[in-house]
């Protein structure tokens, strides 16, 4: 593969994990509890701030589509998979698991936003520390401030 290849393969992958972060970050925003699941009513406010106008019927339809085990609540997994089923995902799985176990170099299964700027330093990649706790962040489903290797799943499952 020539090099512009893979620079277009990475950032095809990037875009599409781009697109991903924007949709956990959107569902963080309406999960006022932070169980990492949200009902009809905070779906159509995750709709409506996306810019997508939905009915009362058409959010009904979706959270019914989207609800596998049929407990009235979307988690984040469920919303997820909803709404990656049109994404090219391509080889994205499998790229963000391997990232997972060559950044988590001190084997805890925790990623931190300092580990990641660490090893994005070694490698010559200028990410400024606030930009890689932000990606943490981003990625932080349970809210404890580090990237666990069951959120980092919980995302790579989503794009299988």
């Amino acid at each position: 593969m020539q090099m512009a290849q893979v620079v277009s393969h990475l950032s095809a992958e990037m875009e599409t994990l781009n697109q991903v972060l924007s949709l956990m970050e959107a569902f963080k925003a309406f999960d006022g509890d932070n169980d990492c699941c949200i009902n009809e009513a905070e779906l159509g406010g995750i709709m409506a701030s996306v810019g997508y106008k939905a009915s009362d019927q058409e959010v009904r339809a979706m959270m019914q589509q989207g609800d596998k085990n049929k407990d009235g609540l979307l988690c984040i997994n469920e919303f997820l998979e909803m709404n990656t089923k049109g994404l090219e995902t391509g080889n994205l799985a499998n790229v963000l698991s391997a990232a997972f176990q060559a950044l988590d170099e001190d084997g805890n299964e925790i990623l931190t936003g300092e580990e990641l700027h660490e090893v994005m330093e070694n490698l010559g990649i200028g990410l400024s520390l606030e930009k890689c706790e932000n990606i943490v962040t981003s990625l932080d489903v349970d809210g404890d401030g580090a990237v666990s290797l069951d959120d980092f799943r919980l995302i790579v499952d989503s794009l299988l």
